[in-house]
């Protein structure tokens, strides 16, 4: 099974953004012809030890846990009867559960919010570590039931600073075949404040120039993988990167950055515009590693 054909691995919870999770997962391996896995992080074990070979009760915790995979399931076959879906509890913590299935995933997909921090999917803990840690795309689904729906017909993805970061622009285009919508590139710019303050000329030439190389840095990360295949919208955008992109969220379905993987690195490695977009878009976002 090559890595394009590997599940959409979706963590529950049994909590509302969970299930929303759950929702936009089916739509999204109906469009890529993925099968999707659901997948439960319970602690009954650790907690309740192992139960004695004699014994017929069971945890609470495994019950409620195969439940919601079950209960998860049925809404996914539901929503779309030809995507093949499969569940599991798994017992450990979320974060390790989800990192291990990254393995084998072509995403790993959560909910904004969860039951707790401890059971679940509480963004700021676990959607934020698998975020940065996770050596698949995370894609994290937040935002209005527009833009969770694809109502606006467009894929947004931040440029970063290295033209060989494509990781995120890859991923991006293929959503944008799969969706038969617009993508939109964006490259944020700033002119530092500390060049030439007391010379309004130069400070704009300084400007230009800074605008000028956020548009080749563009242009070098679209030439190679952006044909004629989607239609492209290039934005170069004065601004702080997150506040472009958090504006860029209002009318996006998904909107993908790139977080690096430095080689051999497995510490927390998710930069200031990644950590407000998983806090604070209006869509869904995409997270996906960048290998340096």
């Amino acid at each position: 099974m090559g890595k394009m054909d590997l599940p959409l691995v979706v963590g529950v919870d049994g909590s509302d953004c969970s299930l929303q999770a759950v929702d936009w997962a089916v739509d999204e391996a109906a469009r890529r012809g993925l099968p999707l896995r659901l997948v439960y992080a319970s602690l009954w074990e650790r907690y309740e030890g192992r139960r004695p070979s004699f014994g017929t009760d069971r945890p609470a915790e495994e019950i409620m846990g195969e439940h919601i995979v079950a209960s998860g399931a049925e809404r996914a076959r539901l929503r779309n009867p030809e995507v093949k879906v499969s569940g599991e509890v798994l017992p450990d913590d979320a974060v390790s559960v989800l990192l291990r299935e990254g393995h084998d995933a072509s995403a790993l997909v959560t909910g904004s919010r969860g039951r707790s921090d401890l059971g679940g999917l509480l963004l700021g803990s676990v959607g934020l570590t698998v975020a940065a840690r996770a050596m698949c795309p995370v894609i994290v689904v937040r935002g209005s039931e527009r833009n969770r729906q694809g109502a606006y017909g467009r894929v947004v993805v931040g440029v970063g600073e290295s033209a060989e970061d494509t990781g995120a622009v890859r991923f991006a285009l293929r959503e944008t075949q799969a969706r038969g919508c617009v993508l939109e590139a964006v490259r944020a710019w700033r002119c530092p404040a500390h060049e030439h303050v007391d010379h309004p000329f130069l400070g704009e030439e300084a400007g230009r120039t800074h605008e000028e190389r956020a548009s080749a840095i563009l242009d070098e990360a679209l030439r190679d993988l952006v044909g004629d295949q989607v239609e492209v919208e290039r934005r170069v955008v004065e601004g702080p990167a997150h506040k472009v992109l958090l504006s860029a969220s209002a009318g996006a379905d998904l909107l993908v950055v790139g977080a690096l993987r430095p080689h051999g690195h497995f510490g927390l490695q998710l930069g200031r515009v990644a950590h407000a977009l998983l806090h604070h878009s209006e869509c869904p976002v995409a997270v996906v590693p960048e290998r340096t």
